[in-house]
C-alpha cells in the first residue's frame, strides 16, 4: 500500500472535497501488482479450520464501499429455527468477515501513518541536502575568490619589478653610453696636446687606468643585463602559468556557479513536491477520520452479534459434551482391537519361527545321509573313478598338442589366404576419401561431388560435377564426407597385416592441398576418435606382435623418419637438427650430411647416413612422430594456414623370429604423406613458397610420368627424374603392396584441382605391378644375431 500511494501523484485542490463514497471506491480500485482482488463471495464459503489464516487473507483482500455496505446490511438466511449449528456457523462466518474487515481497516491506517513519516524523512533529508549543498557551494565560492585575488596580486607584484628591472637595464645603457664618449673625448685631447707629451703621459696613464675600469663595468653591465633578460623570462614564463590558472579558476567557477544553479531548481522541484505531498497528507488524514467512524459503527454491531454468539456458544457447548462421551467409547474399544492385534502378531511370529526351526533340522538332517552314503564308497570303486580321470587328462594333453599344431598351421593357411586376398584385389590399390565442407569453404557452398547409388556402385563410386557436366569415376573404396577414422582404418587394417607377415606394404595419401592428406595419415593423435592411419597402422602392429608370442614369435622393430623438400632429403630425427615449424632453407644452402637412396637385389630400399632408432613400444614411436612434426618444414599459403612443404616419409622395419618352427620374416611397410599438389595462381607463392610450390609440383609431376609409364608398359620407367620416385621405386616397380588414398575437397573453388586428382587416381589403379614376395628364412643362428634384422 505504501508503495502504491508513493509512486501516486498528487491529487489537486479540486479533488480535497471528495466525499467518502469517492475515497472508499478509488481504495477499492488500487489493488497491488502482484495480486488479484478476491471477491467476497469467496470469504462467505470459508470453513471454521481457515481462522487462523485472517492475517494472510487480509493482506490478499481490500474492500470497497459496496463490500462494506453489503457486509453491514447482511442478514441471516432463513431456515430451521431449531438449527442452532448453522445458524452458530454463519454467525462465526459473518463475524471472522467483520474481523477481516476491521484488520483491513487498520492495515491501511498504518500504512498511511507509515507512508506519511516516510515522505517527512525524504522530505527532511531532501532539505539537509539542499542546505548543505548551498553551503558547500559558497565556501567554494569564497574560496576561489580568494585565490583569485591572490593570483591577481601577485601579477601586478611581478609587473612592478618587471618595469623596475627595464628602468635599472635603461640607465646602466645610458651610463656606458657616457663612459664611451668620454674615452673619445681623452683620445682627441691626446692628439692635439702631443707637443706637450711629458703632461699628456701621465693625464693619458690615468685615463687609461679609468678606461680599465670602465670596460670592467661595461662587462659587468652586460653579464647584469644577461641576468636581468634571464629573469626577465622566467617572469613572462611565471606570467604565462598564472594566466592559465586564472582561466582554469574561471572555468571552474563557471561549473560550479552552473551546477549550483542546478541545485536551486532541484531545491524548487522538490519544494513543489513537498507541497504536494502536504496536500496528500491532509487528503489522507480526512480519510482517516471518515474510516474510524465508520469503525465505531461497526463496533457496535460487533458487540450485539458476539451476544448472539455467546447465547449460540451455550447450545454448542452442550453438544460438545455428548459429542466428548462417543470419543472416550470409542478410544476404550480401539485400544481393545489394538491389543488383540499384537497378541495375534505375536502367536503369527512364534509360528513362523518354529516353522523355519524345523525346515533347518530336515535339511541337516538329509546333508548327514548324503554324507553317510559318500563314506559307504568303497576303496576300489574310488582307484577306479582315479583311473578313469587319469585316462582323461592323457587325451586332453595328446589333444591339446593337436590343437597347437593346427593353429601354427592354421596361421600360416591365414597368412597365405590373405596375400592372395590382396593379390586378387589388386597390387596397387587407389582408396578416394572426400573431406567435409569446412567453415573458411564458405557459408551455403554446396558440395560439387556426389555418391552413386546403384548396387555395382555403392562404396566404389564417386561423381564430381563442373561447369554443368558430371564426371564419373570408381575405386576400390570410396569414403564420403561422414566416414571417420575408424571407418578408414578398418578397410586398411589387412594391409598392415601383411607387414608382420613379411611382406613390403606403402601407404600414400595425395592430393591438393588443403584436401585433408595429413589428417587423414596423422590426425589428432593426442584425440582418440581423431587418429590418423600412422598412429593406428603402429598401434595395430604392437598389438598384433604381443598376441603372436604365445605362437613363438619374437619381433624387432627399427623407424626412420624423413622428408623431402626442395628435392633435399632431410632427416627429422637427426639430434644436431634444429626443431621449429616453419623452418626453410634456400636451395643453395649446403646440408651437413648427403643423403643417398640405394636399391638392393632383394628390392629393399636404404638412405645412407639417416638416423635408424630401435623402438619396442607404441609411447616410442608417439614421441618421435611428435619430434618429426615438429621439425617438418610447413608454411602459409592462401589456400591453407598450416601448408605441408615436404614429402613426409615414415619407415618402419619389421624383423621376425619364430623360435619353435626356425622361421624368419621381414617386412617393411612406409607410410607417407605427400606434399599437395596446388596452382600457383590459387596458391600466391612468391620467393621461397614460390620455389617450395615449384619444387612440390615438379616431383607429383615426375610421379605422374611415373605412373602413366607403369601404365602403358613402357620399358624405361622414369624413377630417377625425382627424389620421391626413386625412394618409391620398390614400392611402384617392385614387389610390394601399394595403397593410395586419393583425397579430396568438395567445395566449388577446388573443382578443377579434384578432377586432376581424380583422374590421376584412376590412372594409378589401371597399373600393375609385379606380384609380392614374403621375405622368409630358415635359419639356425643364435636369436639375438637373428634379431638384428642385418
Amino acid at each position: 500500500m505504501a508503495s502504491r500511494n508513493q509512486n501516486r501523484p498528487p491529487r489537486s485542490s479540486s479533488n480535497k472535497k471528495v466525499g467518502a463514497e469517492e475515497v472508499l471506491s478509488d481504495r477499492g480500485r488500487r489493488i497491488g501488482a502482484g495480486s488479484a482482488r478476491a471477491p467476497l463471495s469467496s470469504v462467505n464459503n470459508q470453513s471454521d479450520d481457515a481462522v487462523a489464516s485472517d492475517v494472510a487473507e487480509c493482506s490478499t483482500v481490500e474492500f470497497t464501499k459496496e463490500d462494506v455496505e453489503t457486509l453491514l446490511n447482511e442478514k441471516m438466511k432463513k431456515g430451521n429455527p431449531y438449527d442452532n449449528k448453522k445458524k452458530m456457523d454463519q454467525m462465526v462466518d459473518l463475524i471472522k468477515r467483520l474481523k477481516l474487515c476491521v484488520r483491513w481497516f487498520k492495515k491501511v491506517e498504518e500504512d498511511n501513518v507509515q507512508e506519511k513519516e516516510k515522505l517527512q524523512s525524504e522530505l527532511e533529508s531532501a532539505e539537509k541536502k539542499c542546505s548543505d549543498t548551498e553551503t558547500e557551494m559558497k565556501n567554494k565560492i569564497e574560496v576561489l575568490n580568494e585565490t583569485i585575488a591572490d593570483l591577481r596580486k601577485t601579477i601586478s607584484s611581478l609587473e612592478e619589478r618587471i618595469a623596475n628591472e627595464e628602468s635599472d637595464k635603461l640607465e646602466a645603457i645610458n651610463c656606458y653610453r657616457k663612459e664611451k664618449e668620454a674615452r673619445s673625448a681623452a683620445e682627441k685631447v691626446r692628439d692635439e696636446k702631443s707637443a706637450e707629451l711629458e703632461k699628456v703621459r701621465d693625464e693619458k696613464s690615468a685615463i687609461e687606468q679609468k678606461a680599465i675600469s670602465n670596460e670592467g663595468e661595461y662587462k659587468r653591465s652586460q653579464e647584469y643585463n644577461m641576468s636581468l633578460q634571464q629573469y626577465n623570462s622566467r617572469l613572462q614564463s611565471d606570467l604565462e602559468t598564472a594566466n592559465e590558472a586564472h582561466k582554469r579558476l574561471e572555468t571552474e567557477k563557471a561549473t560550479i556557479v552552473e551546477s549550483l544553479g542546478n541545485v536551486r531548481v532541484h531545491n524548487k522541484a522538490l519544494q513543489d513536491q513537498i507541497v504536494s505531498l502536504k496536500v496528500s497528507q491532509d487528503e489522507a488524514i480526512k480519510q482517516k477520520d471518515m474510516l474510524a467512524n465508520e469503525l465505531k459503527c461497526l463496533r457496535q454491531e460487533l458487540k450485539q452479534i458476539r451476544d448472539d454468539r455467546d447465547h449460540q456458544q451455550g447450545q454448542v457447548n452442550a453438544l460438545t459434551g455428548e459429542i466428548e462421551k462417543y470419543r472416550e467409547y470409542t478410544v476404550k474399544s480401539c485400544a481393545q482391537l489394538d491389543t488383540l492385534m499384537i497378541k495375534t502378531n505375536a502367536l503369527e511370529e512364534t509360528c513362523s519361527s518354529q516353522k523355519e526351526q524345523i525346515y533347518i533340522l530336515q535339511q541337516q538332517l538329509t546333508s548327514e545321509k548324503e554324507k553317510l552314503k559318500m563314506v559307504d564308497l568303497s576303496a576300489s570303486e574310488t582307484r577306479k573313478v582315479f583311473e578313469e580321470q587319469k585316462r582323461i587328462i592323457h587325451e586332453l594333453q595328446d589333444r591339446l598338442a593337436d590343437k597347437e599344431f593346427q593353429v601354427v598351421e592354421g596361421e600360416k593357411l591365414r597368412k597365405k589366404l590373405h596375400n592372395t586376398i590382396l593379390e586378387l584385389k589388386g597390387n596397387i590399390r587407389v582408396f578416394c576419401r572426400v573431406r567435409p565442407l569446412l567453415p573458411e569453404d564458405g557459408v551455403g557452398t554446396d558440395m560439387v561431388v556426389s555418391y552413386p547409388t546403384s548396387t555395382e556402385a555403392i562404396g566404389r563410386g564417386i561423381e564430381l560435377v563442373q561447369s554443368g557436366q558430371k564426371y564419373s569415376f570408381t575405386f576400390d573404396k570410396v569414403f564420403n564426407h561422414e566416414a571417420s577414422q575408424h571407418d578408414v582404418f578398418i578397410e586398411i587394417s589387412q594391409l598392415v597385416q601383411s607387414a608382420l607377415d613379411g611382406y613390403k606394404v606403402c601407404i600414400f595419401a595425395y592430393g591438393q592441398t588443403g584436401s585433408g592428406k595429413t589428417y587423414t595419415m596423422m590426425g589428432r593423435p593426442d584425440a582418440l576418435d581423431l587418429k590418423g592411419l600412422i598412429p593406428r597402422s603402429l598401434e595395430q602392429i604392437f598389438q598384433t606382435s604381443q598376441t603372436l608370442k604365445d605362437q613363438g614369435w619374437k619381433y624387432k622393430m627399427q623407424a626412420s623418419i624423413l622428408e623431402i623438400y626442395n628435392e633435399t632429403i632431410r632427416d627429422l630425427l637427426s639430434s644436431n637438427r634444429s626443431s621449429g615449424i616453419d623452418q626453410m632453407r634456400t636451395e643453395n644452402s649446403v646440408p651437413s650430411k648427403q643423403y643417398t637412396i640405394k636399391h638392393d637385389a632383394n628390392g629393399n630400399t636404404h638412405v645412407s647416413d639417416l638416423t635408424i632408432l630401435d623402438v619396442s613400444s607404441v609411447n616410442e614411436i608417439s614421441s618421435l612422430l611428435q619430434q618429426a612434426a615438429q621439425s617438418r618444414s610447413v608454411g602459409k599459403t592462401q589456400m591453407n594456414e598450416q601448408s605441408s612443404r615436404s614429402h613426409f616419409v615414415f619407415t618402419l622395419r619389421i624383423c621376425g623370429i619364430n623360435e619353435n618352427t626356425e622361421q624368419q620374416v621381414q617386412g617393411v611397410i612406409n607410410l607417407i604423406d605427400l606434399a599437395g599438389s596446388e596452382r600457383l595462381s590459387r596458391s600466391g607463392a612468391t620467393g621461397d613458397r614460390l620455389k617450395e610450390t615449384q619444387a612440390i609440383n615438379k616431383s607429383l609431376s615426375s610421379l605422374s610420368d611415373v605412373i602413366f609409364a607403369l601404365a602403358k608398359k613402357e620399358e624405361h620407367v622414369p624413377f630417377r627424374n625425382s627424389k620421391l620416385t626413386y625412394l618409391l621405386q620398390p614400392c611402384l616397380g617392385g614387389d610390394s603392396k601399394t595403397l593410395m588414398f586419393a583425397n579430396i575437397s568438395p567445395d566449388q573453388s577446388s573443382t578443377g584441382e579434384s578432377l586432376c586428382s581424380l583422374r590421376f587416381a584412376a590412372r594409378v589403379n589401371a597399373c600393375e605391378i609385379g606380384i609380392p614376395r614374403r621375405q622368409t628364412q630358415t635359419s639356425t643362428r643364435s636369436l639375438d644375431s637373428r634379431l638384428s634384422c642385418g
